[in-house]
């Protein structure tokens, strides 16, 4: 059976050019077959990730009347608590068995953007039961923001484009750090129930921190069959979204996941969406282009596309 690559990113913070090319090769192999792997060695405080799990904790422990206060249906930007069974990633199954909580940069109800009606734009709902916890998760979040724009530009490289290629894209990036909980998979589930059906995620980039007790699984289509992704310690789980596979023609993969906790304890993971800049045009790179294809896809902008993706998901 295939299994999730796991890739030595040190060499991408290094002084020297082909230290970052070689990391960059690598990361390319993977994006080319499922754009899953691991990343070791990426620089994010341990401590920070601890705080961030015991802060989840605490909140997933609040009774459903104090989570309920933030509920996400109260904000304008879809931040906030999403209660048990509220969504349903893979369509024709049960409710995902998972509750949540999503934040992201944070903006003024007067600020411009939100005036605007942009997109996934405005203040977020922190919990004032938990000390901490905003200073927290916006702490932790600023360091995700930071490791993405270095992994865009391990992208960049792994396409022989300009190593900076896609730091325009990468200012004032839509980004979503997202708390989740799956309770244990039930002893008699419904049919096809999991806790996260199978699906894509829609932006450029997802990093993924899990705890201990595993249940992601990504589907190989080479095999056709799901690839567990355990837990390793000291890595993240990083995987391509559905704008990465457009802007390359499909080159560059977005692969189906999903989430089963079979564990028999409560799962706690905190994946961090990194999305780009909303007004960013993105269309076909002419590196993923030859003689015999043309772009699937007409040119978007960051917005309009998860406009579009979640008007598919949602309705």
């Amino acid at each position: 059976m295939q299994s999730i690559p796991v890739i030595d990113i040190a060499g991408l913070f290094s002084e020297q050019k082909s230290e970052r090319i070689a990391v960059a090769k690598t990361i390319g192999q993977t994006c080319l077959d499922k754009g899953f792997f691991y990343i070791q060695n990426h620089g994010i405080d341990a401590n920070l990730q601890q705080q961030v799990f015991a802060q989840s904790q605490q909140f997933f422990a609040l009774d459903e009347q104090q989570k309920n206060r933030i509920h996400k249906n109260l904000s304008i930007a879809n931040r906030g608590y999403e209660p048990l069974k509220n969504q349903t990633l893979e369509a024709g199954t049960p409710a995902d068995l998972k509750e949540g909580f999503y934040c992201g940069r944070e903006y003024a109800p007067n600020s411009i953007e939100v005036h605007q009606k942009k997109f996934n734009h405005g203040p977020n709902q922190w919990p004032t039961e938990l000390d901490g916890f905003a200073d927290t998760m916006m702490a932790y979040q600023a360091q995700l923001e930071q490791l993405a724009k270095t992994l865009m530009r391990g992208l960049a490289l792994s396409l022989n484009l300009d190593e900076f290629y896609f730091d325009t894209f990468s200012q004032d990036a839509l980004i979503t750090l997202r708390l989740l909980h799956y309770p244990p998979q039930p002893a008699n589930p419904e049919p096809n129930e999991k806790g996260c059906g199978a699906h894509t995620d829609f932006g450029a980039l997802t990093l993924l921190l899990q705890d201990q007790n595993g249940g992601l699984q990504v589907w190989d289509n080479q095999h056709q069959d799901w690839i567990d992704a355990p837990p390793i310690e000291g890595t993240y789980v990083v995987n391509l979204g559905d704008l990465i596979a457009r802007w390359t023609n499909d080159r560059y993969k977005s692969t189906l996941h999903r989430v089963i906790n079979r564990s028999g304890r409560e799962r706690y993971s905190v994946p961090f969406f990194f999305a780009g800049n909303p007004d960013y045009q993105v269309s076909c790179l002419n590196c993923c282009l030859d003689d015999t294809q043309t772009a699937k896809y007409p040119a978007t902008t960051v917005e309009q596309h998860f406009i579009e993706m979640y008007r598919r998901t949602y309705g």
